[in-house]
């Protein structure tokens, strides 16, 4: 079921604050958005967080015009996209989190160095082709690095966590950032030791049903 208008506008604005506090946005650096009736809510444009408001969050609607007091995040395009192209998506995070964007600028994607690379839906964490920040050639990129995954790196950018809900998206976004962080500890050694596909499969079948039971 879908939060009121208000509620989700407050959600967008915790969302966003979180990102903060946690170090994984800076200032005006990143955006969130959520699915909202045949369009999305997203947080504006060049507002850092401390300054939001519920009232700042920026509708789009299913043909892309913009109803609020701000403009929409630059980067409104591939929030759109992303939810044109994925059902199963109801929230979208983008943050410029520091690790994840040192491997964006080398163009690295996050290998199967370790097993809870799964939690992002499948065998690697890609990086996307590079494109101009706002522009559709980014969006474009965006949507192909996340087929069949819920997180993906954007070149010399940042990277992209997507969920069900807020919530499901925030937590995969610290969980991509500390495997950002364990991948570049482990590349000051040396390459790392990848997973082979036939245990990653196993380990995806495993994460279908981790975590606890729903109750009947």
């Amino acid at each position: 079921m879908s939060l009121p208008p208000r509620v989700l506008r407050f959600e967008l604005l915790k969302t966003a604050s979180e990102l903060t506090r946690l170090g994984l946005n800076k200032g005006t650096a990143g955006n969130v958005s959520a699915r909202f009736e045949e369009g999305l809510l997203i947080t504006p444009s060049g507002v850092p967080a401390a300054k939001l408001s519920p009232a700042s969050m920026v509708e789009i609607d299913e043909r892309g015009r913009f109803h609020g007091e701000c403009a929409p995040s630059s980067e409104w395009r591939f929030h759109r996209d992303i939810y044109a192209a994925r059902s199963d998506i109801g929230a979208v995070v983008h943050t410029h989190a520091p690790f994840c964007t040192t491997l964006a600028c080398q163009r690295r994607g996050i290998s199967a160095f370790h097993y809870m690379i799964a939690v992002a839906g499948g065998k690697d964490i890609r990086c996307s082709e590079y494109a101009t920040f706002g522009s559709q050639e980014l969006s474009d990129a965006a949507v192909a690095a996340l087929e069949g995954r819920r997180a993906c790196l954007l070149a010399n950018h940042g990277m992209i966590a997507t969920g069900p809900n807020l919530e499901a998206a925030l937590k995969l976004a610290q969980e991509v950032e500390e495997l950002a962080e364990q991948y570049w500890r482990v590349l000051q050694i040396g390459e790392p030791i990848v997973i082979p596909d036939d245990e990653m499969d196993r380990v995806l079948e495993k994460f279908r049903g981790y975590g606890q039971p729903k109750k009947a």
